[in-house]
């Protein structure tokens, strides 16, 4: 890209995505996450002899370190997805993270979880999936959530009340694809400009053939949910145009995807990997941008209204939940109003 195309490419990347948003991914979309045995290897606070995600191991273990070695105000982008690296290549892993981004950040400021304003209210999703007594059970996933929870509460200053944690183990509310994907519209519901947000996923990633057009390499990212054999997959369109565009400005929003070909799961415009030779941003080149202005407007708990601007016909659907709904203009249809 040349200068001008840079600018129209960073313009259009703040119109479309005009939250603060940082993805970290356990590796490549191309590459396999791994569990680690025994936690204990990594030296986390407490391991308990468990085994755990190694992505999520060696994040928390760096921000571990960090603190305890002083530097933790001065560890940037590119140290942290480093360290990582470092910490996975020696326990003989060989995926390699990958940081990605709504906007142009600069990698070798200090790391930042937690927006500026004191009086922004701290949010949290927690995605655990151990696929207990399916084929490709893992083992690691419940544990990883509790660690996250537990640095998130002691390190960061967030409150149980304003967490929503799914995990298959029988004490927290199962992660379907319908409770994954409602925890994330409440995100988008409630949250504002100040606050902060913090998602997690530890559990399986998948790929499926692109349908679109929109991937360089033919496939859409996908997150495994616990009833994925009856619901189907997660993809990273439906979390792009779901989760990641509503989101409102001034949010700052933070995740960690510990799962199999997690690289561009929310698909973001901007990337780093930590084998990369340049230490700064790229723009994906090949990001598909919307032709449609999106609005978005909050309806009761009660009902959902859903209109028809082909047939005309609109009906009420009752709802125990409360649901976002997009009204969309497009360039050539009528105005109408899509269910989510």
């Amino acid at each position: 890209m040349d200068a001008e195309q840079q600018i129209e490419f960073d313009t259009k990347a703040k119109e479309q995505i005009p939250a603060s948003i940082r993805m970290i991914s356990g590796c490549r979309d191309s590459q396999t996450a791994a569990d680690v045995i025994d936690l204990g290897s990594f030296s986390l606070p407490s391991p308990d002899g468990r085994s755990g995600g190694a992505s999520t191991a060696v994040f928390l273990k760096t921000l571990y370190d960090a603190k305890n070695d002083g530097t933790l105000s001065s560890l940037n982008w590119v140290d942290l997805l480093q360290a990582m690296k470092e910490k996975l290549d020696g326990k003989g892993y060989s995926q390699v993270p990958q940081l990605s981004s709504s906007s142009m950040m600069n990698i070798k400021e200090p790391v930042k979880f937690v927006n500026d304003d004191p009086n922004g209210t701290k949010r949290a999703v927690l995605v655990g999936i151990n696929y207990v007594g399916l084929p490709g059970q893992l083992s690691a996933c419940h544990y990883d959530v509790k660690k996250v929870k537990e640095y998130l509460i002691t390190e960061l200053g967030f409150e149980e009340k304003n967490m929503i944690i799914l995990m298959d183990d029988d004490h927290h509310t199962r992660p379907t694809k319908y409770a994954i994907l409602t925890a994330y519209r409440r995100l988008v519901e409630e949250s504002k400009a100040g606050d902060t947000v913090y998602c997690h996923f530890s559990g399986h990633g998948s790929r499926v053939v692109d349908t679109n057009g929109d991937e360089d390499d033919g496939y859409d990212e996908t997150l495994i949910p616990v009833d994925f054999y009856r619901a189907g997959q997660i993809v990273d369109d439906d979390l792009l145009k779901l989760f990641v565009k509503p989101m409102a400005k001034g949010v700052l929003m933070t995740c960690m995807f510990d799962c199999c070909h997690s690289g561009t799961v929310l698909d973001l415009p901007y990337y780093f990997n930590a084998d990369d030779d340049e230490k700064k941003m790229q723009r994906l080149s090949d990001f598909k941008f919307d032709k449609k202005k999106y609005l978005w407007c909050r309806l009761s708990v009660a009902f959902r209204f859903v209109y028809s601007p082909v047939s005309g016909s609109s009906y009420v659907v009752n709802s125990l939940e409360k649901h976002v709904m997009k009204i969309f203009v497009s360039d050539t249809a009528l105005p109408g109003i899509l269910y989510l």
